[in-house]
């Protein structure tokens, strides 16, 4: 999906436009891959705009840090304000948020140890990352033959730039394949997540996630559904899935701040349930567009207001 321009991108403390936002070729995170940072999405309210879970993120994106060996030169509270500075300078009202932090320019080599840490946050207008009619059609996935990384191959529990080249190999093998998304296993065969999405599957009123253990990322989105899940009444377990599972379930859907909740209503051409978004399905997603657009009161803690 192309980008499009806001004004203002912010580097280091201050804000820059958006063409002169730019890092020299001999970065060395352009190089290896090591960086960490977050998706984070704002969304219209009645109140302006609202940025969704953004502590929540922002310490996710430290604990990325903290995994990498990466000293920010910022607090969070530093980085939360940033953010929400640069929605009201970029005087949007929905958008998506990618808080970055790299590896400055000056030194290269295997070790980044060395290099100090820069940041950078940057916003734009983003729609619906799997279709404008994924939320009410739903969306094919494959499972792919590329595996999710392992625990000790690089830790999933970080959200680091260089592993997600592990997730864009099998989203083009999903294209390419005529599929909306693919699903990863892990080295052993069980369900791990989507490319970028957490996944879920329904079994009457039971609500089953892959755990953590299983390599998928510790998803703001996919807590915040479980939560309002639990509070709807329903039973709410994570447990080991596998390929046979998704085939056989009434239900499934993705979850994750770019793609927000999208039903999953074929895996590897065999409908799931239905064929068509299920009861469950369609009861929280409604819900989830309540929550993020501040109609729900009961979830007002997780909306950042960009102007209080």
């Amino acid at each position: 999906m192309p980008l499009t321009p806001t004004k203002k991108i912010w580097m280091d403390g201050e804000f820059v436009n958006w063409d002169d936002a730019k890092v020299h070729i001999l970065n060395p995170t352009l190089h290896y891959g090591w960086g960490v940072f977050e998706g984070v999405r704002a969304y219209e309210t009645d109140r302006g705009p609202a940025v969704f879970r953004l502590g929540d993120h922002i310490a996710r994106l430290y604990q990325s840090a903290h995994i990498y060996m990466m000293r920010p030169a910022y607090t969070p509270e530093e980085i939360v304000e940033a953010t929400r500075e640069l929605v009201r300078v970029n005087e949007i009202q929905s958008c998506y948020i990618r808080p970055l932090f790299y590896l400055g320019y000056g030194e290269m080599g295997l070790n980044p140890l060395p290099s100090k840490t820069a940041a950078s946050i940057a916003c734009w207008p983003w729609g619906a990352y799997l279709g404008e009619d994924a939320a009410t059609k739903g969306v094919r996935a494959a499972v792919s033959s590329w595996q999710r990384i392992g625990n000790n191959v690089i830790p999933p529990a970080g959200k680091a730039t260089g592993q997600y080249i592990n997730s864009s190999l099998a989203k083009i093998q999903a294209l390419k394949a005529g599929y909306d998304e693919a699903i990863m296993l892990t080295p052993d065969g069980r369900i791990s997540e989507g490319t970028g999405e957490n996944i879920f599957v329904v079994f009457g009123k039971k609500i089953v996630t892959p755990p953590l253990v299983d390599g998928s990322l510790a998803g703001i989105t996919r807590a915040s559904v479980m939560t309002m899940a639990r509070d709807e009444g329903y039973e709410v377990v994570e447990a080991t899935l596998s390929r046979s599972d998704l085939y056989l379930a009434d239900e499934a859907w993705f979850t994750g701040t770019a793609a927000e909740m999208v039903p999953l209503v074929e895996v590897d051409d065999r409908a799931v349930g239905k064929g068509v978004p299920g009861p469950v399905t369609r009861h929280l997603l409604e819900m989830y567009g309540q929550v993020v657009r501040g109609q729900l009161p009961q979830y007002k803690e997780w909306l950042d207001y960009v102007n209080d």
